[in-house]
């Protein structure tokens, strides 16, 4: 594929249009909630310990970080948002500003990523699942939430959300990425005005090539 200059241009200023759309994520009971469940089952599966290097991409204003601080974990975050990045760094965590497409982390540099509620927000999901899979060592995992399409809380009209899709929709794209998914969780839950919502949480082992 021949991308010209002036096509490059364009794309870089599309990026830009969308960055700007990005708003801070202040704390939400709901989202503290299951960061806390999904949190729980992952030790099911892995030792959370000082030797685990952790990356937690779209970090809000730093729940997960807070818990794999807890556990001695070696996190680092990534957001767009200077809000965010402000608060995090306030709290004395690593965070950088950095799309979650274009990370500027060496390969295979972590041995899990987090990621909640951040890749609905890609527009190109599949890219931006690829880096997550080039991030990790090859014995690494990912943990993956998002919104579930065509529930009552209509996710694919918020006004940054590009990529929301059914389960099996996320399945296959965490497939052709390189993932395998050994276990996952629907988080359901009622809306204040009305009718229910539901997150996909996935977790996933990098394959082996």
């Amino acid at each position: 594929m021949q991308l010209t200059s002036q096509g490059i241009v364009r794309f870089l200023q599309f990026l830009e249009q969308i960055e700007s759309k990005a708003y801070p994520e202040s704390p939400m009971d709901v989202h503290t909630e299951i960061t806390q469940v999904a949190f729980e089952r992952l030790k099911t599966f892995v030792t959370i310990n000082a030797d685990m290097r952790v990356l937690d991409v779209g970090c809000g204003q730093g729940p997960a970080l807070r818990q794999f601080r807890e556990q001695g974990a070696q996190v680092v975050g990534v957001t767009l948002n200077s809000t965010d990045l402000e608060v995090c760094r306030s709290q004395g965590f690593e965070v950088h500003a950095m799309d979650q497409s274009f990370m500027d982390f060496e390969d295979k540099r972590f041995e899990l990523v987090w990621a909640r509620h951040v890749v609905e927000h890609s527009i190109m999901p599949l890219y931006t699942l690829h880096e997550f899979q080039r991030l990790l060592v090859d014995t690494g995992i990912l943990y993956l939430e998002v919104p579930d399409a065509d529930t009552d809380a209509v996710h694919a009209w918020n006004e940054n959300h590009y990529s929301v899709f059914t389960k099996q929709s996320w399945l296959a794209l965490l497939d052709k990425a390189g993932f395998e998914c050994f276990d996952g969780r629907e988080y359901n839950m009622p809306l204040k005005y009305g009718g229910n919502d539901t997150y996909l949480g996935f977790y996933c082992r990098k394959k082996i090539t």
